[in-house]
């Protein structure tokens, strides 16, 4: 069985907007409901991991020796 393509932020971000728009629209059977909520709980927990892992690069900073270190603000 092939692996499935990673989807991106982005496109996982349309993925939840859609079903949202799919829920909020009141038109759907209560059971596909509740699978479309849990497929968007699934998205979800992808995008803040995704936001998770961003936030924790973009607090990096490059020492002068090519090392990477956590940024930190030195508050006096």
């Amino acid at each position: 069985m092939a692996k499935e393509k990673e989807l991106s932020f982005e496109e996982n971000l349309n993925n939840l907007e859609a079903i949202v728009k799919a829920l909020e629209s009141g038109n759907i059977p209560l059971d596909d409901a509740i699978n479309e909520f849990t497929k968007a709980m699934n998205i979800a927990k992808i995008c803040d991991e995704k936001l998770k892992n961003a936030e924790e690069n973009v607090n990096k900073i490059l020492n002068s020796d090519g090392t990477l270190s956590d940024f930190k603000v030195e508050e006096e």
